[in-house]
């Protein structure tokens, strides 16, 4: 009951602060994918030559979140007891971001966590910059082409399956309906080349990275990492959308520091789930990385969306790029949405999220599986209230003689949002 009075607390509080925020957008940028509701269930940018350039243009946005989580957990091991978890705020989260129109189809983006669970000082998370036309070499140069293509080089996040498209990014969660993102949570920021083709409904990606975070010229570490992504995406009338797409990521065995389940360096939420009273825990729990020093890995996502409701899918599965070491893992996910209101502001659905495997093929199963319940609330374009009910349990004699040993958490959790 005490968690019950608190939980209804913090979404009065939450409300309250909310409401003020009211965020007009002038200027807009081209080729962008727009903060805020308007923003959800957009993938790759549009190809639509919708803004006209009349000169360097600037756009500062930023993000806010704050949780308010009321968790218990458990698990079977004795003699290192786990930390008694409270109902209160976690530490909120926030990004400063960049967004520079440089040229007529060029434009640049920058994003900086201001306050990350991992870092709780101000860092550049990464940055990018995306060509829709190449009139600065040449006025119409390659214009038929660059009709359809778009190319992306920085050191940023990578466009390898779909899922990185409705999760949060730090203090960005406005377009995640859940608090937290898949276990297995492919993201990385890394220096890539990447090239998006758009004929028709069609989507065609093909990059090239090194497959590290942190960069260095020291000899020995000159691995590589190819990625694609081939799709269709077709709004079929006024009521029904379809995509479906299949992506791939396959890195070398030359010491690339493979970070794609493990790049995100502001920490994972629910926080403090499962750590021990002499040990600890960490600030990515509660997510899975399988720890394989190379590997392919494929991931498969259908999308469907019918008048108010929403299907989104995850099937993805990861190789050991070792093969004398052997060990795979496969993710399964399965998100159904309904949004209602005169704009759809309100919603409410559900979340399975399972992942098993082996990390190597002498070693016991790892097995981990989560369930969401939940809803929203888009107070405005730009501020979004969520509340869920999470419940997540790990088994398999690969957690045995772990704090994971037989571990579970649930409770609720209420997040508020704010991204312009």
């Amino acid at each position: 009951m005490k968690n019950f009075k608190m939980t209804f607390l913090a979404l009065f509080l939450f409300s309250s602060v909310a409401s003020f925020a009211q965020v007009d957008l002038r200027s807009p940028l081209q080729y962008r994918r727009d903060a805020g509701k308007k923003g959800i269930n957009v993938f790759e940018t549009s190809k639509a030559d919708t803004v006209i350039f009349e000169g360097i243009n600037v756009r500062v946005g930023g993000d806010f979140a704050l949780q308010f989580q009321g968790l218990s957990h458990e698990n079977s091991i004795v003699g290192d007891p786990l930390v008694d978890l409270a109902s209160n705020f976690s530490l909120p989260t926030a990004n400063l971001n960049l967004d520079v129109q440089l040229a007529d189809g060029m434009r640049l983006h920058l994003r900086t966590y201001l306050s990350s669970r991992h870092h709780t000082e101000s860092y550049v998370k990464g940055g990018y910059l995306q060509m829709d036309k190449l009139d600065f070499i040449k006025e119409g140069f390659l214009s038929e082409l660059m009709k359809i293509a778009t190319i992306r080089v920085g050191m940023d996040q990578i466009n390898y399956g779909d899922a990185q498209f409705r999760r949060s990014d730090n203090a960005m969660t406005i377009y995640n309906p859940f608090v937290s993102n898949y276990i297995m949570d492919a993201f990385t920021t890394e220096p890539f080349f990447e090239v998006t083709l758009q004929p028709s409904d069609f989507i065609l990606v093909a990059g090239v990275t090194n497959g590290r975070l942190n960069q260095s010229p020291v000899k020995g570490d000159d691995g590589m990492v190819i990625y694609s992504k081939v799709g269709w995406d077709k709004q079929m009338n006024d009521d029904l959308r379809l995509r479906l797409t299949g992506s791939l990521y396959s890195s070398s065995d030359k010491s690339t520091r493979d970070y794609i389940y493990g790049g995100d360096r502001a920490g994972g939420r629910y926080y403090s789930t499962l750590a021990t009273v002499a040990n600890g825990g960490s600030d990515f729990d509660p997510r899975f990385n399988p720890g394989f020093g190379y590997q392919t890995a494929i991931q498969f996502n259908p999308f469907v969306k019918f008048k108010g409701l929403e299907f989104f899918g995850v099937m993805e599965f990861v190789n050991n790029g070792n093969d004398a070491v052997g060990g795979s893992f496969t993710q399964v996910g399965l998100e159904g949405l309904y949004r209602f209101g005169m704009n759809e502001q309100w919603y409410f659905g559900g979340r399975y999220n399972n992942v098993s495997g082996e990390k190597s093929d002498v070693a016991s199963t790892n097995e981990i599986s989560r369930m969401n319940l939940g809803g929203g609330w888009f107070m405005t374009n730009n501020v979004l209230v969520k509340l869920e009910y999470v419940n997540q349990e790990y088994s398999g004699a690969g957690f045995a003689n772990s704090r994971f040993q037989d571990g579970k958490f649930n409770g609720v959790v209420l997040e508020a949002a704010i991204s312009f």
